[in-house]
């Protein structure tokens, strides 16, 4: 089971946003902490909210389990708000704060491993700083086990010495914890319920206290300001491009590289400087990805290469090409083989395999079928002012360059449509189609139009005073 501590206002973040749904690597906080638990399946997951409870529960759904700290009187008192819900179970609860976006599923399967195997009625998760000033203390006895917790202020010289860290995780037997809580008392300078207080409470009790140090201390960082937010992000970062690195992924500079939590990258690809991968987003095998792509929710096949582009919901075929400067709009659906060039858009549109759109062109709302080409300048007129309306395309025609298609039309197979063309009327399989005025020459015009401007440029000359 699991306990995740997310009622605080977090004044300190000094905004209207709630503090546990500021974003970590494009996801919400108390997200991370979530998914975390739920990667060590846990039975049960109860989240305590208070400020900003309608966004918590708007955000995570149902995939947990509330508890309303409608007054915040401290941690002992927010976990006390799960006892209607836990308080009968058996087995082992995690307590987590909301705001630890990097604590990891192995670091927790760690400390309750410690848990189940010294037969502990708590486990403290901690950590091992160099400048531990501000951090309550972890205490042991000579045989090793947890003796207490003591915050800096109320530190000794001996003490304050003391690296070891509380890190505001722990492991409880779940009936010895809510049995303690109810014990913990508010008689201090706040006026609070302390959760570390039951550990005091069980070490009297004679309880065996044990505390599991945490192998990367960059996962005990909470955040109570965006500078802990920024240090967050760029901790996340370096984790999760480590990752995807020792699986087969080649980041040529990581510094510059940003990649969000849930993204999905297969072996053997490079990633060049610039790129952001946001998101949902799957990357295949053999991929080129960048410099300077910007990628969200969107699915990339095997040996696709995407340079300087934008993609937003789109679906890519293997062997696709996209960009220089290629923008792929929400429900874009590339086939095999693809070719989008330099300063093209493309949006909800689906191209079969082989299409190419080289450059400088429009494809929106429209079905392309494969091997057909668009030239230069292309577009589908694709919106009246009212409605958006479908463009087909069928197999091998041939679109000539700033050839304009007004939906909704339809294009036959193998129809070849001459460039300049602005087609309103449907062109039937293996016709040309041409609209647009017949040329005309004018002999020796242009000479006339030269002496003409000649003329009216010497006398604006005369005129001046």
């Amino acid at each position: 089971m699991g306990v995740v501590l997310a009622a605080g206002q977090g004044k300190r973040m000094k905004s209207k946003l709630y503090k546990v749904l500021h974003p970590v690597c494009g996801k919400p906080m108390v997200g991370h902490v979530v998914t975390t638990l739920e990667h060590i399946n846990t039975s049960r997951t109860v989240v305590v909210v208070g400020h900003g409870a309608e966004a918590v529960q708007a955000y995570l759904g149902n995939r947990v389990e509330y508890a309303l700290q409608e007054k915040q009187l401290g941690t002992g008192h927010a976990v006390l708000q799960a006892k209607p819900l836990l308080e009968g179970e058996d087995g082992i609860t995690i307590v987590i704060c909301g705001d630890t976006p990097l604590v990891s599923a192995e670091t927790l399967q760690d400390m309750i491993r410690t848990h189940q195997e010294k037969g502990t009625a708590a486990t403290i998760l901690t950590a091992v700083i160099d400048e531990p000033r501000g951090y309550g203390r972890i205490i042991r006895d000579a045989q090793g086990h947890v003796s207490g917790i003591v915050e800096e202020k109320d530190c000794n010289d001996e003490q304050r010495r003391v690296k070891e860290i509380n890190t505001g995780t722990y492991c409880f037997d779940n009936r010895k914890l809510f049995d303690a809580l109810a014990s913990v008392k508010n008689d201090n300078a706040q006026n609070e319920y302390y959760l570390t207080d039951v550990i005091s409470i069980l070490v009297s009790r004679g309880e065996k206290i044990e505390g599991c140090v945490m192998k990367d201390i960059r996962e005990s960082i909470g955040v109570n300001d965006r500078l802990a937010l920024s240090q967050a992000e760029a901790d996340m970062r370096q984790i999760i491009n480590r990752r995807h690195m020792l699986g087969g992924v080649t980041i040529i500079d990581p510094s510059n590289t940003y990649i969000e939590a849930d993204v999905q990258i297969g072996a053997d690809t490079v990633i060049l400087p610039g790129t952001i991968l946001r998101g949902k987003t799957v990357i295949g095998e053999d991929c080129v990805i960048g410099p300077q792509a910007d990628i969200t929710d969107s699915t990339l096949a095997n040996g696709i290469t995407v340079k300087h582009s934008v993609l937003q919901e789109a679906v890519i075929g293997a062997g696709t090409t996209v960009g220089p400067y290629a923008y792929l709009r929400p429900g874009s659906n590339l086939g095999e083989d693809v070719k989008i060039g330099d300063f093209v858009e493309i949006k909800n549109a689906r191209l079969a395999d082989g299409v190419k759109v080289s450059h400088l062109s429009y494809v929106g709302d429209a079905v392309i079928g494969r091997n057909v080409n668009f030239g230069c300048g292309a577009i589908t007129v694709n919106y009246d002012g009212y409605n958006k309306q479908l463009t087909e395309v069928e197999d091998d025609a041939f679109i000539g360059s700033n050839v304009n298609l007004v939906a909704p039309v339809k294009i036959g197979k193998g129809a070849y449509v001459v460039a300049g063309s602005t087609i309103t009327d449907d062109v039937e399989a293996g016709d040309l189609a041409i609209a647009r005025e017949r040329q005309v020459n004018k002999p020796g015009y242009a000479e006339k139009l030269h002496a003409k401007f000649a003329a009216k440029k010497e006398q604006l000359k005369k005129n001046r005073p």
